[in-house]
């Protein structure tokens, strides 16, 4: 075991953590069947996990909120959190949700290409703000979307930035036996750490769980520091269920979302 697997690993201090995974998919498939306004594995690009899932309000949509997938860019899909719509849609906006190759196949540098490349795709074809959200790597690549260097014609119809139990600093993960799988260098972890990129021009609000583990609060807290950027702690918040907010249109992350 390498010395930071315990500090990163999430499912082991979760009472019944390893259940979350099967609800997920549950609740995702209910959603899908009983909400007809949607596509799913739209192409973006050749590859096979280059597709996205957009769901659509049942009035004209007020904006677009791009969601982007954790499991530490190794595993998920958006199939697994359509759910997670439900809050999005229900506020009168749509909500796509991308999936992008996982490592070891990409590199998390081709990882980040890919995501941008399905924000272009989902911007050509949807009109208004776009918000950028997600959750835990998908929280990191929803920040690194964000900076200056992945700036393009998109770029400037983003309203808010919401990365959810981010990682922000890349490099303890090399300190993981993740790594074996991620491969990151230490140059890949510096150049692709939002930390070390200035702030983006769009107002960001982190968010993350103060149940969660101390290696994640300390990556949210010190992003916000990097980026002197708004950051709420939702009490009695786990990393698993933090993202639960994004299910109903008046919660509390919804409405610092929307802001």
């Amino acid at each position: 075991m390498a010395r930071l697997d315990d500090a990163y690993a999430n499912s082991a201090h979760i009472p019944d953590g390893e259940r979350f995974y099967g609800r997920w998919e549950a609740a995702a498939a209910r959603f899908r069947r009983s909400h007809a306004l949607g596509e799913t594995d739209v192409a973006y690009g050749a590859l096979p996990r280059q597709t996205y899932d957009i769901f659509f309000p049942d009035r004209l949509s007020l904006g677009t909120v791009v969601f982007l997938h954790g499991g530490y860019w190794m595993a998920g899909s958006p199939s697994m959190f359509s759910h997670l719509a439900a809050g999005i849609c229900a506020a009168g906006y749509a909500c796509a949700m991308p999936g992008y190759t996982l490592s070891p196949e990409a590199s998390i540098s081709q990882i980040v290409q890919e995501a941008a490349l399905s924000v272009a795709a989902i911007a050509a074809r949807t009109t208004g703000p776009i918000f950028l959200a997600g959750h835990s790597a998908g929280g990191h690549l929803a920040a690194r979307l964000g900076c200056a260097d992945m700036e393009q014609d998109w770029s400037t119809r983003v309203a808010r930035i919401m990365p959810i139990s981010p990682l922000g600093d890349l490099s303890p993960l090399m300190e993981t036996s993740m790594n074996d799988t991620l491969r990151l260098t230490a140059q890949e972890a510096q150049a692709q750490s939002p930390v070390g990129h200035p702030a983006p021009r769009a107002p960001v609000h982190i968010w993350v769980g103060d149940a969660e583990r101390p290696v994640f609060l300390e990556q949210a807290r010190g992003l916000q520091a990097a980026w002197d950027c708004d950051l709420t702690v939702e009490a009695r918040r786990h990393h698993f269920d933090v993202i639960e907010g994004l299910e109903q249109a008046r919660s509390p992350m919804l409405d610092a979302l929307f802001s």
